[in-house]
């Protein structure tokens, strides 16, 4: 029996109070937040917010302790990470998970290799691997050179490119993308943020982690603002400036209190 489909506006992934405690350290606490289809969710904070802990109880790697992560208005329980991509919630990690000398096809089917032939005689199916690599990298608006050339010789953000036209063919709804613009140039980051954008424009909820609210607030629709693993508000894009996002992040009384201490005396 097939399961009904969820009724008309509902988040495709949703938090509701989740808490994580570390024993008696309180990482995440009271944290709601809704992802849906065709939206960007950024998720801000600066150096140990819990951003971290927040990817990782999405993930599978984490059970919450407190709390309901509901997917498609269903409460879900992750055990493992593979429960969590088996339900359709890939996450690209700042490491990639690629073996630089290795190349762009076989890096794109690491772990999940086609195969042709049965039996004793099955191997892997290369040519049909480099054609959906080169299709789906297409579609993505990413051209590459040569499928053949190792990863390693990519740009930083061609690379994050890669990793997400992956996980967008093996069936991504919620792709989690994990500070993937901390490393990069001013145009490298540019050329990640359109591929955010081309992952919104195909339907996917994507939850885009960052510090830096100027790579967030172009291609966001929903802000959550974490400070010390407590939540302070999820904004709609037309609530919230980015101004006010960096603000929020770093406190913006610290802030304007920095200003007036480093602000230079004028001369008479």
């Amino acid at each position: 029996m097939s399961t009904p489909p969820p009724p008309a506006g509902t988040p495709l992934l949703e938090l509701r109070g989740i808490g994580k405690d570390h024993g008696s350290v309180i990482a995440l606490d009271d944290i709601s937040a809704t992802v849906r289809a065709g939206e960007v969710t950024c998720v801000l904070g600066d150096n140990g917010a819990g951003k971290s802990t927040l990817i990782k109880v999405l993930a599978g790697v984490h059970h919450p302790t407190r709390g309901q992560v509901l997917l498609d208005g269903a409460p879900v329980s992750f055990s493992a990470p593979r429960e969590a991509l088996d339900a359709g919630i890939a996450t690209v990690y700042q490491d990639l998970a690629m073996i630089p000398l290795m190349a762009i096809w076989r890096n794109f089917f690491l772990g999940s290799e086609p195969t042709t032939g049965w039996g004793p005689f099955r191997r892997f199916d290369s040519a049909t691997a480099k054609e959906i690599t080169r299709r789906e990298l297409a579609a993505m608006g990413i051209d590459i050179r040569d499928p053949d050339q190792p990863v390693g010789t990519l740009s930083g953000g061609e690379r994050q490119s890669v990793a997400i036209a992956r996980a967008v063919y093996f069936g991504a709804r919620v792709l989690i993308l994990d500070e993937p613009t901390s490393a990069l140039g001013v145009k490298q980051a540019g050329v990640v943020l359109r591929y955010i954008a081309q992952a919104r424009d195909r339907g996917l909820g994507v939850v885009f982690i960052t510090h830096n609210p100027h790579h967030a607030h172009p291609v966001g629709d929903r802000f959550l603002i974490l400070n010390r693993g407590r939540s302070l508000g999820e904004f709609r894009k037309d609530q919230v400036s980015r101004d006010e996002l960096t603000g929020m992040m770093a406190g913006g009384q610290e802030l304007a209190q920095l200003a007036e201490e480093l602000e230079r005396p004028t001369g008479s």
